[in-house]
């Protein structure tokens, strides 16, 4: 089984490539970010014509997440308020960047996570919070559900130096700011491990870089999309690798897909 997870930048945009990678490469599940349309004018046709059942929760030119499966997934959970009370999410649900769905007793949370613009800026604080609220719901799921974890996304934050071409002085830089790295770890701790350094220790390893001329050919990349899984999926999970064959393409996405195989 493969199960992947891609930043596409606008799904209107990038569908014909998102298709034939799709037919490719045998995927089985697909969690999508920054899909920027909303859900009555989502593309469902053109990835139901090859067997895709699709759950989309999106937003006009902005965020959106969805899911593509090749089998019905259960118990679809769009945000946080389906599993957090009102008072807790506040207004975090309008920027759409949660979907969930459970497969073979595995629960797979797609992220969207918000990129937080500077460090000291009201985006910033939204993104620190936003992650806190993602504890939250991550525990909470965790209290109430029996299903194995399987999250995955844009996290918009690079875990550790190695996850960077070029770390030096990023400590103060977004993404890779010591409080975003100790929110995340603080979710880590929940017991969800990065997959892809199961299989791979070496840096140099990257799953987005600018659009600036020069950037992809020199690799001077970030690795922020991540899948991370509970205990037993780790130990289940063979490979998990980044395909940067899409990013070599006419007009591609900033991102690459990771693909996860159990």
């Amino acid at each position: 089984m493969k199960i992947a997870t891609w930043n596409v930048n606008s799904i209107r945009t990038r569908k014909e490539q998102v298709k034939q990678w799709l037919i490719d490469n045998n995927i089985d599940v697909i969690c999508l970010q920054e899909t920027k349309v909303i859900d009555n004018d989502f593309p469902v046709d053109f990835f139901t014509d090859i067997g895709y059942y699709t759950y989309i929760y999106g937003q006009k030119a902005y965020n959106g997440v969805a899911i593509f499966s090749l089998q019905p997934l259960k118990d679809i959970k769009y945000g946080f308020s389906e599993i957090l009370s009102a008072n807790i999410v506040n207004n975090f649900d309008e920027q759409k960047r949660v979907i969930s769905g459970v497969i073979n007793n595995m629960r797979i949370v797609n992220l969207y996570v918000p990129n937080g613009n500077s460090l000291g800026s009201e985006k910033y604080e939204y993104k620190l919070k936003w992650l806190e609220i993602l504890k939250q719901y991550l525990t909470r799921i965790k209290h109430k559900y029996s299903e194995e974890l399987l999250v995955c996304g844009d996290f918009n934050i690079a875990l550790e130096d190695r996850d960077i071409y070029q770390p030096k002085g990023k400590e103060n830089h977004i993404m890779a700011s010591t409080v975003e790295r100790d929110a995340l770890k603080q979710i880590l701790s929940l017991g969800l491990t990065d997959i892809f350094r199961k299989f791979t220790e070496n840096g140099d390893y990257y799953s987005w870089w600018d659009y600036r001329q020069g950037v992809f050919s020199k690799n001077r990349g970030w690795r922020i999309d991540h899948i991370y899984l509970t205990d037993k999926l780790y130990k289940k999970a063979i490979n998990c690798y980044i395909d940067i064959n899409p990013r070599k393409l006419t007009q591609p996405s900033d991102h690459a897909p990771v693909i996860c195989e159990f």
